[in-house]
Formats: C-alpha cells, structure tokens, sequence
C-alpha cells in the first residue's frame, strides 16, 4: 500500500513539473504550488522545508546585477566582447562561447547573452561561417557558466545545502573545480562545431534563401552591433564596483580555505559565505545607486532582474515540493537506491540530468535534489564532480535562450529539426555536460 501511494504521489510531482514546464516562466512555480498543495492537504504528507537560504542570496545577487544592468554597465561589457570577436572573425566559434560563458559568469544569469547573441550571428555570416557553429555552442555555453559563477543560484544551493551535510565548501572552492571542467568541455564542443553542417557555399538550403532578393536583403541588409553606444563613466563606473563586490566575496573564501579565515565570528561560529553575499550584493547595488545614477526603475525592468524573480519563484515552488516528497519517503528511498549509489555514486548525476531536462532551472535542481543525494550518503566531493550535470534543458530545445538564438540567426542554419531533438543545440550540449562532468569528477578526485 505504501508503495502504491508512494508511486501515486511521484505522479503528482511530475505532472506538477511537466505542466509547469510546458507554461514557463513564473509557471514552474506556481504550479508546482498546486502539486504542494495536493500532497499537503490531499494525502496528508508533512510540508518540507522552502529553500529560504539560497532564494535570499538570489535575490541580493540580481538586485546588484540588475542595478549594473540599469546604469549602462552590461552595455560596457557586451562592446568588450564584441570588439574581441570582431578583431578575431576567425575564431568565432571558439571565442564566441567564451566569450557568452564568461559574461554568465560574472552576472550569475544566461540571459545576459541575448544582446550578444545578434552579433555572433552578424559577425559569422558576414565572414561566411556557417552561423550555426558558433550559435549552437554559444548558447549551451551562456548555461553552462550558471555552475560556475560565484553568484548564481546552483553555487549558492550547493554551498549552502552541503555546509549543512558536513562538507565545508564554500563557492570558491566550488567555482575552482567547476571553471576549468566547464571550459574543457565547452572546447570540445566548440571543436566538434568549428566544422559541423555544411560550409554556406555548399549548403542548398542557405543558397536557395541567398537566391530571394528579399530574403538576401534581410541576411545582409544590417548590422547588428552595440559598438556605436556611448558608455558613461559612471557605466564604467557600475561594472567596477560589481566587480570590486566579487571580489570581496572571493577575498573571504581565499582567506578561509588559507586557514586565515577574517569572516566575522559570533559566540565562536563564523558568519556564514550565504550571509556575506547577501551583504556585499546589497551594499553594491547602493553604492551603484547613490554614485552611478543607476534607476531602480530601469533595473526591475531590466531582463536581468526580471529573469533573476523568475528563478526565485520557480526555485521556491520546485524544491518545497520536491523536498515535500523526498522527506516524507527518505527511509525507503535509501532502502532502494543505497545498494546502485553506494557502488556507484556517480551515477546521481543521470538523476540530476533528467529532473533538469523537466525543469529548465540548474538553481532548483541542486536545492531539490543535493538533499536527497546527501541523505543517500553521497560525499561531498562526489556531488561536487557531478555538478555540471545538472544542466540538461537543452535536451528539449525550450529554453528562452535557444528560441532566441534559433531567431537571431538570420541564415536559418540554427534549428530545431523537425523531430523536435534534432537541433543545433542537442550535440554540443551532449558533449559539454559529459566532458565537463568527466574533468569535474578527475579533479575532484584528486584534490579530495
């Protein structure tokens, strides 16, 4: 009887998902509110915990950026990686993902690419490289720095949930293993795209479109560039100030893995990492107010803050309902899975790809899933190498930051194949996750 309702109850958490997926956005979480709700008030299973700790670092987190985002700073950051790009056409479908990769990174969201993204169309097919090598891996590459930026929700999850299981990590040290796991499995990929698909020349389809004075003119008849917008000072301003913040944030975890920890201490316990972000944050987004003349206005406005919201909701809604589940049925979970995970532990990482191919969020798959990997008796160093494989949304090309792409590619070459899981995003992505999870999991081996 236990397993059945067991199983009847899983349902509930996967249609809640699968709805909520299909809607997007704010819906992820909302409806999953709905699942919460029906295992709550209709079977009687106890609440779990929200994940309170990690939403109020996200929170701090988009505010600091959104504000940089208002005071022109991200315009400043997006001319340096179009100047870059433009100097070195060549080598767009390596430096492109690099180039989206990092800037995730310092802002702690993908959708800081989609200015950026135009200009790697541009730029490509007016070199005559097929758009769809750099596109295709630049856009798996803006997701996958989300594992690796100090800032973002995954890193904050895992920091927070794993100090909590005994681990003592902090995002310094997570972002040390991440970074390089990450860039070697973006160049992997981006060597396996540099000569994917057809040159244009060869390619029927794109000489047929080439051969439409009107659709000739839609391909070549513009140039999308950020280069001819005036950066202010206090624009520049903003980015240093974001950055200084970062770097204070690191400056703690350096000093504390030296064994030199200058955190605040009260009654002999250390301010927690997840506090000091959320200090830092807030006090530089006042400080880009108050010097910067940055608009508050403009951040709520901005695409930052609002995807950042976004990712709160969603990550409030999935993991209070995933945590409802697991906590209710932890005993005869680990009485199920102890045998496969303690002879291989690694193998979470298939669970953690395939709740992230339902959910679009790498945030809400670690805070729903690292505790039920934790209670499973997984060691910290293990769920560190399997990190990156929480990022698996582009299995389903649904996310915002495909669609996008597959729409600023003027050529046509960036698609989704008429079977759904044929698309330009499927390959890359593949061998990006597997190789970054693969170099995650040397290193952490070695280290540990």
């Amino acid at each position: 009887m236990e397993i059945t309702m067991m199983i009847l109850q899983l349902l509930v958490v996967l249609m809640a998902l699968y709805v909520g997926s299909r809607y997007g956005s704010l819906a992820l979480g909302a409806i999953s509110g709905i699942g919460l709700a029906i295992l709550v008030f209709g079977f009687g299973l106890k609440p779990g915990n929200p994940p309170t700790d990690v939403i109020y670092i996200i929170i701090a987190a988009v505010t600091c950026a959104g504000i940089m985002q208002a005071s022109g700073g991200m315009d400043w950051l997006i001319q340096i990686a179009e100047r870059l790009l433009r100097k070195h056409p060549k080598y767009i479908t390596i430096l492109a993902p690099l180039c989206t990769f990092f800037l995730t990174v310092l802002v702690g969201t993908g959708h800081v690419v989609y200015t950026l993204m135009p200009i790697i169309c541009d730029i490509s097919l007016k070199k005559g490289i097929r758009p769809e090598r750099p596109c295709g891996v630049a856009s798996i590459a803006s997701q996958v720095g989300i594992t690796c930026s100090p800032i973002a929700a995954a890193v904050a999850s895992f920091v927070v949930i794993s100090n909590k299981n005994g681990f003592d990590v902090n995002n310094l040290s997570v972002i040390a293993v991440t970074i390089p796991a990450c860039i070697c499995g973006l160049m992997v990929a981006a060597a396996w795209s540099y000569n994917r698909g057809l040159d244009l020349d060869k390619d029927p389809q794109f000489q047929a479109r080439l051969a439409d004075p009107k659709m000739k003119e839609y391909m070549y008849g513009s140039t999308a560039s950020v280069l001819d917008k005036e950066v202010s000072p206090r624009a520049k301003a903003a980015v240093f100030i974001f950055l200084g913040a970062l770097a204070v944030i690191v400056l703690f975890s350096v000093m504390q893995i030296a064994g030199h920890d200058i955190r605040p201490s009260y009654n002999g316990d250390h301010l927690g990492m997840n506090i000091i972000i959320q200090i830092v944050m807030i006090a530089a987004a006042a400080l880009m107010i108050l010097f910067c003349k940055a608009e508050p206005k403009k951040a709520v406005a901005g695409p930052v803050w609002q995807s950042g919201m976004v990712a709160v909701v969603a990550i409030y809604g999935i993991a209070w309902l995933a945590d409802t589940y697991f906590s209710n049925y932890l005993g005869v979970m680990k009485e199920g899975l102890t045998g496969i995970v303690s002879e291989y532990p690694w193998s979470i990482a298939f669970a953690f790809f395939a709740v992230s191919v339902l959910i679009n969020s790498q945030g809400a798959v670690v805070a729903s899933m690292l505790p039920l990997a934790y209670s499973l008796d997984i060691s910290g160093p293990v769920l560190l190498g399997v990190l990156p494989s929480v990022y698996g949304y582009f299995f389903i090309p649904n996310y915002p930051s495909d669609i996008a792409t597959v729409n600023f590619d003027r050529s046509g070459t960036t698609v989704i194949g008429k079977y759904l899981l044929n698309h330009s995003f499927m390959i890359p992505g593949l061998i990006c996750v597997t190789v970054s999870t693969l170099m995650a999991m040397l290193m952490t081996k070695l280290i540990y």
